[in-house]
């Protein structure tokens, strides 16, 4: 955690930055959509949330933002310190928390928020989608956003602007399907907006 907690700080203070894998090879960040009040495809998420939300990973706090505007009760949460002082102070409450870690209303969230490519966190989609499940009310649902299909699933070791190496992921929709299942969850639906894709996750013993 404590490398990953810094790592994304330059670009969450606006300086441009890349996520370089171990193979060398260097994907840039949306440093833009993650500063600005809103991206292409956040509509999709946010009309989706109907009540109580989690926003993991909240980075600038854009989303979290976004609910509490609309009336939406709703707290962000990141390991960043640097994250969690930009989200209160566009107004939207945070804390510096680790997903994985103990997280206030557990079992009681109507919705969890992914978006951002953190369901790469940990290295791990299916223990976090598990994890998603523990924080989840028994009717509520999980809004991720994934890569597009024929990604599969991959992981690697990245850093940011010269950080440690920690561990991240990527989930192309097509592996959904089976991770989501591992976890114990399943899509209720999966949709492209604007270049970029998501999906709605339910438990498996509730209506899809």
């Amino acid at each position: 955690m404590r490398h990953r907690a810094t790592a994304f700080e330059p670009g969450l203070l606006g300086r441009r930055c890349w996520l370089e894998l171990a193979t060398g090879e260097r994907i840039s960040l949306p440093i833009h959509r993650w500063r600005s009040d809103s991206g292409p495809g956040d509509e999709l998420l946010l009309t989706h949330c109907t009540g109580p939300t989690l926003d993991v990973g909240c980075g600038p706090g854009r989303l979290t933002v976004a609910l509490v505007d609309r009336g939406i009760v709703a707290l962000g949460v990141d390991i960043s310190p640097v994250a969690v002082r930009l989200t209160l102070a566009r107004g939207a409450p945070a804390l510096r928390r680790d997903v994985f870690g103990r997280l206030p209303g557990e079992g009681r969230w109507r919705h969890v928020l992914l978006a951002d490519g953190n369901i790469g966190i940990g290295g791990d989609p299916v223990r976090l989608l598990r994890r998603l499940a523990e924080l989840l009310h028994r009717d509520g649902s999980a809004l991720v956003e994934l890569d597009p299909p024929g990604r599969g699933l991959h992981r690697s070791h990245v850093r940011v602007a010269g950080s440690a190496w920690f561990d991240w992921a990527w989930l192309g929709v097509d592996a959904l399907p089976d991770a989501a299942a591992q976890a114990g969850m399943a899509a209720r639906w999966v949709r492209e907006q604007a270049g970029r894709w998501f999906a709605e996750l339910v438990s498996r013993s509730a209506p899809v």
